[in-house]
């Protein structure tokens, strides 16, 4: 055997990544507890575990955003020390955060080609936009090069995120909660891709909730649970009952809704309701919608068809191109945010670190940020930060927000606490109308079961909830009823009881619309 060939078999047999004894500490919060954990070339390895239990802050200090207290890590047998997130990507080792790492007002091949070491730094727009177009393609990833990212659904940013790394040809990828974004047939498309990097011999971590996907594209999986390893195991040997235990040691009872009471009088209407979207299109089309007092009122329909812009009009962060929003027979179409907050709509963003908590600020300020105009937060001209910080401290008592500290930044706080924070501010407000988009996605099992509780709690005070969800079950579990959206048009509206879930599916992918269309 030649000696490159035996060298080549030997690497083969060291893990591509080895991390040993990691331990990092926060203020107040221990987030890693000696962990050790193994990913080969050539596997998709999957990191499971509750909100809270460590998985995001093992992977950051892999990517060179954090540096661990104590242990090791090794990249194909040699120890390294990973300083910086530019040292990781020189090392081959890329992440995909939940949150995303972009420029708002870049395009998406700039924002691709931004830092990337490459010869020719010189590129003109023209250049990058080729080869950005033609790397997507090669990868069946459907994207603009020219779009700004601030015009991109959330399911966009996150592909640009994705054809940042492979522009970077990291043999290491990183994804925290890569699905939570895409429809189904881009989760099945995303998969093809990680399959066939792995048998190209580059290592996948995939950070997920969603067990039913690990059981589908992971080789391998390592469950946390409180910054400790729980275990590893090929994915032959476990089941999702057997994920599950590992990852919450507890059972998680799911909620279910009591629809038992009559839901009350008419709250909000939306009548033949038109609104543009980032790109001057009718992004909603003659919608057509109400909300009682005392219901839930489910959308569903693929990620795209106008359901943001239909809440953030209803909310007013967006405007009203034709038709009309009335909250209690009164037109509100022209009413500020303030003014509707104060008639009592609250919205919670699917964005909950970039629309709905301001990250690096305080959890005290998070809190405040609907209310902090109010007179019993201010002493004279300034605000009164004792008066904040009880307040505060009373919200995560109320709410079972885990922190440490009010006074430490919002984004210390894990994904399940951070989306209760913005809901128990919301809430809080004691809102007639509560609006929420996607408010569980990220989420693990315990931690989304604690925000339905919430959310059931309210429809049970009588307030009027209006829910943006992608996944039926939890739809048909919550909902009074479920209104379809496709193509910007609500196609259907169904108690809950009379819908049909195969219907639901078609109205969504819009071929019960088109079939209907011919028909007429």
């Amino acid at each position: 055997m030649p000696p490159f060939a035996l060298e080549e078999k030997i690497l083969q047999q060291i893990p591509m990544i080895e991390m040993s004894g990691i331990t990092k500490v926060f203020p107040g919060v221990i987030a890693n507890k000696d962990v050790n954990l193994n990913i080969s070339a050539g596997e998709i390895h999957a990191l499971l575990g509750e909100n809270g239990a460590g998985k995001s802050t093992l992977m950051s200090i892999l990517a060179g955003l954090y540096r661990p207290d104590t242990g090791t890590i090794k990249i194909k047998g040699q120890p390294v020390k990973l300083r910086s997130p530019r040292i990781a990507l020189e090392m081959g080792i890329g992440m995909i955060y939940q949150h995303f790492r972009l420029i708002n007002n870049f395009t998406v091949a700039e924002n691709i080609v931004l830092g990337a070491n490459a010869k020719n730094i010189r590129y003109n727009r023209a250049q990058i936009e080729i080869e950005t177009l033609n790397l997507a393609e090669k990868f069946k990833l459907e994207i603009t090069p020219s779009s700004r990212v601030r015009q991109l659904s959330i399911g966009e940013q996150q592909r640009v995120e994705i054809l940042k790394m492979l522009y970077r040809g990291c043999d290491v990828l990183i994804m925290d909660e890569p699905t939570t974004v895409l429809t189904p047939a881009e989760v099945r498309e995303l998969f093809v891709i990680l399959r066939s990097m792995a048998e190209e011999g580059k290592a996948i971590i995939v950070i997920t909730h969603k067990l039913n996907e690990v059981l589908e594209i992971a080789d391998r999986v390592t469950v946390l649970r409180k910054g400790e390893v729980v275990g590893t195991r090929n994915i032959n040997e476990v089941d999702e009952k057997t994920l599950t235990s590992m990852m919450v040691a507890h059972s998680v009872e799911h909620s279910q809704a009591d629809r038992q009471s009559q839901p009350g009088e008419c709250v909000l209407e939306v009548q033949n309701l038109k609104v543009k979207g980032d790109t001057d299109y009718l992004a909603v089309d003659g919608a057509n919608l109400d909300l009682r007092r005392g219901e839930i009122v489910c959308i569903a329909g693929v990620s795209g068809n106008g359901q943001k812009e239909l809440i953030e009009a209803i909310a007013g962060l967006r405007p009203v191109h034709s038709g009309g929003i009335k909250l209690h027979d009164a037109n509100i179409s022209m009413q500020s945010v303030r003014k509707r907050m104060e008639l009592g709509i609250s919205m919670i963003p699917e964005d909950r670190l970039g629309m709905g908590l301001v990250p690096n600020t305080s959890i005290m300020d998070n809190s405040i940020l609907r209310s902090y105009y109010k007179k019993d937060f201010h002493k004279g001209l300034f605000l009164n930060y004792r008066k904040i910080a009880s307040y505060a401290k009373k919200l995560a008592d109320d709410f079972n927000i885990f922190v440490s500290d009010v006074g430490h930044p919002v984004n210390y706080l894990s994904g399940g606490n951070l989306q209760k924070l913005l809901l128990g501010r919301e809430i809080s407000q004691e809102p007639e109308v509560l609006i929420a988009a996607y408010p569980v996605r990220g989420l693990d099992i315990a931690a989304a079961e604690a925000v339905y509780n919430l959310i059931l709690q309210e429809r049970a005070r009588g307030t009027a909830v209006l829910l943006v969800l992608e996944d039926l079950d939890d739809i048909f579990r919550l909902a009074d009823r479920v209104a379809v959206m496709y193509d910007g048009g609500i196609v259907g509206i169904f108690p809950v009881e009379q819908a049909d879930i195969d219907k639901i599916g078609a109205l969504m992918l819009g071929t019960e619309v088109k079939k209907q269309a011919c028909l007429a």
